[in-house]
C-alpha cells in the first residue's frame, strides 16, 4: 500500500468513526451531548404529584362521547392493572381532565337542571332514555349501561377508586359567556353558579391544555379519548 492510498483508508476511517458517534448522540470534540431537558416545576401543579400512584395516566376529555369513555377507560386502568400485574387501586395514579366540550359534564344536576337544553344544542347530545335533553348530568347516574359511551360507569364509580377530576376554568368561562348571551343573564354571576355546583371534588384548573401537559411533565402517561 503506498502513502497515497494509506492517507485517503485513513480518512475513510475518520469520516465513518465520527458518523457514528454523532449517530450515538457524542459530539465529535469529545463532549458528550446535552443532558435531557428537565422543564421548571410551578406551584400550582403541585396537585398532580399528590395523587398517590406507582403509575401515572391523565385521560384527555374534550367531548360529550369522550367524557363517558373516560370514566370506561379509568375503570379499565384499574382492573387491568390489578391482573395479572398484582396492583391495587392506589397504585395507578388516574386524573380525567374535562375539557373544551367535555367541560360540561363537570358540572353537576343543579346546572343541567337549568341548561340542559342549551348544552344539548349545543353539543348534539340527547339523554338516551329519554331522546330529549338531559335534565341531570347522565355521567353521574347509574343504570344507563351501553346507552352510554361510560357503557355505566360513572363519575362517583371511578371517584370511590381514586381518580381525580380536572376540570377546564378558561372553558368554565367561555360557558357562562355563551350561557349569559342565550339567558339575558350575567356572565360573572352564572360562572359562580356553575364553579359552586361543579361535580364533587372536581378540581378547576386554569386550562385543561396546561393541566394535561404539565401532567406529562410530571410522568403521567398521556390518554386521549376525544
Amino acid at each position: 500500500m503506498n502513502s497515497d492510498q494509506l492517507a485517503r483508508r485513513t480518512m475513510l476511517t475518520g469520516a465513518i468513526g465520527a458518523a457514528a458517534m454523532v449517530g450515538l448522540g457524542v459530539n465529535v470534540a469529545g463532549a458528550q451531548a446535552p443532558s435531557t431537558f428537565q422543564p421548571p416545576r410551578h406551584e400550582q401543579d403541585d396537585w398532580l404529584d399528590q395523587v398517590p400512584g406507582k403509575h401515572r395516566v391523565i385521560i384527555d376529555a374534550t367531548s360529550a362521547n369522550g367524557a363517558g369513555e373516560a370514566l370506561l377507560f379509568a375503570r379499565n386502568l384499574f382492573a387491568g392493572n390489578r391482573a395479572p400485574y398484582g396492583l391495587t387501586d392506589t397504585d395507578v395514579a388516574t386524573v380525567v381532565c374535562y375539557r373544551h366540550d367535555a367541560t360540561r359534564f363537570g358540572f353537576g344536576d343543579t346546572i343541567w337542571a337549568k341548561y340542559g337544553q342549551l348544552f344539548s344544542d349545543y353539543l348534539k347530545f340527547t339523554d338516551p332514555k329519554t331522546q330529549k335533553a338531559p335534565a341531570t348530568n347522565v355521567y353521574t347516574v347509574a343504570g344507563y349501561g351501553e346507552d352510554l359511551s361510560s357503557l355505566g360507569v360513572t363519575i362517583g364509580d371511578v371517584q370511590k377508586r381514586g381518580v381525580q377530576f380536572a376540570i377546564c376554568d378558561g372553558s368554565t368561562r367561555r360557558v357562562s359567556q355563551l350561557l349569559a348571551r342565550a339567558t339575558k343573564g350575567t356572565a360573572d354571576d352564572i360562572y359562580k353558579d356553575l364553579v359552586a355546583n361543579a361535580i364533587p371534588g372536581g378540581r378547576f384548573v386554569n386550562l385543561g391544555v396546561i393541566a394535561v401537559t404539565r401532567a406529562q411533565e410530571r410522568g403521567y402517561a398521556l390518554l386521549s379519548v376525544g
